[in-house]
């Protein structure tokens, strides 16, 4: 990818927000059309494509400053999502004449604190951040190690690392905070961390092309990666890889022309937050692409509404 010198500079950033701006709205169409051929289309590449980005952003950092940092400012906001949607929940189904999700105290308490796979419902989303925050924080002890990706030593964790991540998903589907994912999660940002060091020639085109195909068209089993479900093995994830570097390469051809995507990119993560509970609430009243717009254009008004105030220490 040709992310290389000064030249890239001025732009990296505004490309890298619009790739997040299309793997956001993908996430939100994924769960207003919940199955079906653009469903399956949404999930073979959504979520990975979050993963490889990191990866591509990141950098060695001392292990401890990093860890902390990193414990604070992602739990800090998921902690505080995940209590607004649980009051807001408690006032939102009494008034529409059903119990909340959550009613029985104190044993409640416990699915709410294992987060992941046991946080159904406005809460799908919530095993995504614990589960990027927990890969990072390998990846920064593994880089470093080992601060060249390209490293053959690299080899001897990643091999280990896919057969955990298939052998659990094969085993079960239990995740606490999302955790379940985490060793896939690690490869895709190694992955993406290789990516930037590789030359990208337009002959890469066509064969990432095809089998980026193979999964938007259903050729392979998609995934789900809350469940540790990673489709057909290496081919399916291999298809998810594929189809979001041809997006990142698209995002950097556009970013000069794409300020709406580049804003929603932006807001991607209390979009993530809050969305699903938009399409939640408002399903048995809307159509699907009422849900689409309200899902995006609420929780985009809410990142800026927030930003304007001190909750932004809190939520942001």
């Amino acid at each position: 990818m040709e992310n290389r010198g000064h030249q890239q500079a001025p732009y990296r950033l505004d490309w890298v927000d619009v790739a997040r701006g299309i793997g956001i709205v993908a996430v939100v169409v994924g769960h207003v059309w919940t199955r079906g051929p653009l469903r399956d289309a949404m999930y073979a590449f959504h979520m990975p494509l979050f993963f490889l980005l990191s990866g591509m952003l990141s950098r060695a950092h001392p292990v401890g400053a990093f860890t902390r940092r990193q414990l604070i400012s992602q739990m800090r906001p998921y902690a505080a999502f995940l209590i607004l949607l649980i009051v807001a929940d408690q006032s939102i189904e009494r008034l529409k004449g059903h119990l909340p999700i959550f009613h029985s105290w104190p044993e409640d308490m416990a699915p709410i604190l294992l987060g992941g796979f046991w946080l159904r419902g406005p809460f799908t989303i919530f095993w995504f951040v614990p589960c990027l925050m927990v890969a990072r924080i390998l990846f920064n002890v593994a880089l470093n190690r080992w601060p060249h990706p390209l490293d053959r030593r690299w080899a001897v964790l990643l091999l280990p690392m896919l057969l955990i991540a298939y052998a659990l998903g094969w085993w079960t589907q239990a995740s606490p905070l999302g955790l379940l994912s985490a060793p896939m999660a690690f490869v895709l940002l190694w992955v993406g961390a290789v990516w930037p060091r590789m030359r990208w020639h337009n002959g890469l085109i066509l064969p990432l092309g095809l089998l980026a195909g193979a999964g938007l068209s259903g050729l392979l089993p998609t995934l789900n990666m809350k469940v540790a479900d990673y489709g057909a093995p290496l081919l399916s994830i291999g298809a998810a890889v594929a189809a979001s570097l041809l997006i990142f390469r698209l995002s950097a051809r556009i970013s000069n022309h794409a300020g709406p995507l580049a804003a929603l990119g932006r807001a991607s993560l209390v979009i993530m937050y809050l969305h699903v509970a938009v399409i939640h609430y408002l399903t048995p009243y809307l159509g699907k692409p009422w849900l689409l717009a309200l899902a995006l254009v609420l929780p985009f008004a809410a990142y800026h509404l927030i930003g304007r105030t001190p909750l932004r220490r809190v939520f942001l």
